[in-house]
């Protein structure tokens, strides 16, 4: 490996391709529980021409290609596994074009959605998809990341209406265009949009933002059950109410909110909500959605449109993986994820929950209920095998659980090593059609090998 370094040297330059240990090792995991893996090297290109000439050089040579963003990823996707190449993008972070009549931007991959955000403000415009994290572009797109608002503005797949994507033999191509729609040939921005980096590395994205709204208002509401909350999730959907956020939070992740946060929020399962829209038309929306939340049982609910009041309403929910944290020094947080039916959420969160009382092992739950997307918080101490054991259990069953009511292994966290073992029993026979199409793309193998596709 020593030859390739100085030969990638040689190509790029001495300070973009790196052995430095403490590099190594901040690119051999991610904020997942998956055991590190060292790379052999990190790489920063500076443009397409230089990833270009990366993939060429690790083509010819069968190096192992892992793009890296921030590391924020839940499931090991960035994890070089066979090591090789660590391909951070960090360095191209620019923000190549904002094309305001148009509703859409050009970015490099490195952009993070707080950078473009804080750019697009002075347009009166904002690009709406929140994972939580202050993830770069390029790994929300590589993971299909959505969050708290894609129940009204879809996830990362929604919004992308181009993608410039380097191939595994260094060839560059581009999948869609500029253009609102397309009836043109297949849909390859959907193909690329969640590959996890097996595929290829992409270098530029075009994206879909919208325009700021005039009023946002934000609620909290607590239900004496979980059944209660979800089925005022379901009302309010079913009434047509035009919702931007509507989030779930158990009553044991309230508990721990209370304690990290100094709060005093009633410790009861409750809903965080949140509208866009004009003063008009959110005076009728609100007075509606606590119509129904009442018919439910809501015991307490509360609006807030100021923003410092909002923003400290939304901070309880954000900061609810910290507080899970902080509760239990020395664990890891393991977070699964999956997604149901609507119709099948309410029960599939009452399973869970029963599961989780009845384990030892520490766990809360929480979602984006409005798109029927939840997940489960765990702290587990590694050193300790009984209790990853019983949390993978754990994971397995709810996994299981949401397969079997024709939901998904992963909602929004993407497959990466943690759910590669539930491919084939998802999606059965379209699993050998994507195996194709990896083998056609990547023949050699060596795009993030050991993600999604394992054999």
């Amino acid at each position: 490996m020593k030859g390739y370094i100085e030969e990638l040297r040689k190509i790029l330059s001495e300070e973009q391709v790196t052995v430095n240990e403490t590099l190594l090792e901040q690119h051999s995991h991610d904020e997942s529980y998956h055991t590190p893996h060292l790379p052999d090297m990190v790489i920063y290109p500076r443009d397409t021409a230089e990833v270009n000439a990366v993939m060429c050089y690790a083509n010819e040579h069968e190096i192992p290609v892992i793009p890296f963003g921030l590391g924020s990823s839940l499931e090991g996707h960035v994890v070089p596994v066979k090591g090789g190449i660590s391909l951070d993008l960090s360095w191209m972070n620019q923000i190549l074009e904002i094309r305001e009549n148009d509703f859409l931007v050009k970015v490099q991959p490195g952009v993070t959605r707080t950078q473009l955000n804080k750019e697009l403000k002075k347009y009166g415009l904002f690009f709406p998809v929140d994972p939580g994290a202050d993830a770069t572009l390029g790994g929300m797109a590589a993971t299909n990341a959505s969050g708290t608002t894609s129940v009204k503005y879809g996830i990362m797949r929604d919004q992308v209406r181009d993608l410039e994507v380097v191939l595994a033999n260094g060839e560059v191509i581009h999948t869609g265009s500029l253009a609102t729609k397309s009836s043109s040939g297949i849909h390859l921005n959907g193909l690329f949009v969640g590959s996890e980096g097996t595929l290829g590395v992409f270098t530029e994205l075009t994206l879909k933002v919208y325009g700021i709204p005039e009023v946002t208002m934000a609620g909290r509401a607590s239900f004496p059950t979980v059944e209660q909350a979800v089925s005022a999730v379901n009302g309010i959907m079913l009434a047509g109410i035009p919702i931007a956020r509507i989030e779930l939070v158990d009553a044991e992740s309230i508990k721990k909110v209370n304690q990290f946060m100094d709060k005093s929020y009633d410790v009861q399962p409750t809903l965080f909500l949140e509208f866009h829209g004009n003063f008009a038309g959110l005076e009728q929306d609100v007075k509606f959605a606590k119509e129904i939340v009442s018919d439910f049982g809501c015991g307490d609910i509360q609006f807030e449109t100021d923003s410092k009041a909002r923003n400290a309403l939304w901070e309880a929910r954000h900061n609810l993986a910290y507080a899970f944290i902080h509760s239990a020094p020395g664990k890891k947080l393991m977070v699964t994820d999956v997604s149901v039916p609507l119709h099948e959420l309410s029960n599939a969160i009452l399973d869970t929950r029963k599961k989780v009382e009845q384990s030892k092992v520490e766990g809360a739950i929480v979602g984006h209920v409005g798109d029927g997307n939840y997940h489960v918080l765990f702290m587990i101490d590694l050193k300790n095998p009984e209790e990853v054991k019983e949390a993978k259990r754990l994971n397995e069953e709810i996994v299981e659980y949401a397969l079997t009511k024709g939901g998904t292994c992963t909602g929004e966290h993407g497959v990466g090593l943690g759910k590669v073992k539930y491919q084939r029993r998802e999606h059965g026979a379209a699993y050998e059609v994507m195996k194709t199409i990896k083998q056609a793309l990547d023949p050699k193998g060596i795009m993030n090998p050991g993600k999604i596709f394992i054999d």
